[in-house]
């Protein structure tokens, strides 16, 4: 079935994150609204015209740690004018993820994109 073969490629995706340290799993860094535990930890790169926002993230769940992946790779390493101009929900309705995940999955998801694009908020606000 192709779901079964995204589901396991998902799966893939999150082997690839990179570790966070034992520090970074704080509660500063836990995102709030997730049925498994999500941290998102971000590093802002301040060298250019605008702040760049990069992001680590993880996940107690597997299947929850590729989608983590996918978002990262969607928001990661743009400015916060980037990732408050993209839609990351559209996206993965676009390639259907989100009518395979359970509902709570998928609020899980929407509180990580708005975890991403509260930084993205308090990061532009910082720098007027």
């Amino acid at each position: 079935d192709e779901w079964d073969d995204r589901y396991r490629y998902v799966i893939e995706l999150g082997r690839t994150l990179a570790p966070m340290s034992d520090a970074e799993h704080s509660s500063q860094n836990k995102v709030q609204g997730c049925a498994s535990q999500v941290w998102l930890s971000r590093d802002i790169d301040r060298s250019g015209d605008e702040p760049v926002l990069n992001f680590k993230g993880d996940s107690d769940a597997h299947i929850v740690r590729g989608l983590i992946a996918i978002l990262l790779t969607i928001q990661s390493g743009k400015t916060a004018r980037e990732i408050l101009d993209t839609d990351p929900i559209s996206i993965f309705d676009e390639f259907g993820f989100r009518e395979h995940l359970t509902p709570q999955r998928s609020n899980g998801l929407r509180a990580m994109v708005e975890r991403i694009k509260n930084d993205a908020r308090e990061t532009l606000a910082s720098t007027s």
